[in-house]
């Protein structure tokens, strides 16, 4: 069975920062795409930022040159850097991954169980 745990949200003031961490664990073989998705109360979930593979990356237009997103492939682990933080990034964030599963021979999409962000003074 393969699990994803997040971890770093909390109250933070406008303009600070925090560092979301999300790790794989499980019978993994091979992890491709990897992303931070977010729900803000009342709206839908959106992606934030994606990573794949090879290292390329994908940002929502609203969080470009504020948040980083980039992964350790040697420790199944993602991360969010959210520097210049603002009212409208407080959201429930979720880490997403596409996992093959040992002796699996296709892909499943798992979810974490979201951590909160909240931003307010």
């Amino acid at each position: 069975q393969v699990q994803l745990v997040e971890s770093g949200g909390g109250l933070v003031q406008p303009g600070g920062s925090l560092r979301l961490s999300c790790v794989a664990s499980g019978s993994i073989s091979n992890i491709y795409v990897m992303g931070w998705y977010r729900q803000p109360p009342g709206k839908q979930r959106e992606l934030v930022a994606s990573v794949a593979p090879g290292g390329r990356k994908n940002y929502l237009d609203s969080v470009k040159g504020r948040f980083t997103i980039s992964r350790d492939n040697a420790k199944n682990t993602l991360y969010l850097q959210m520097n210049s933080l603002k009212p409208e990034d407080t959201a429930v964030y979720y880490c997403d991954a596409v996992i093959e599963g040992v002796g699996y021979y296709y892909y499943t999409d798992y979810w974490g169980q979201g951590t909160q962000v909240t931003v307010s003074s």
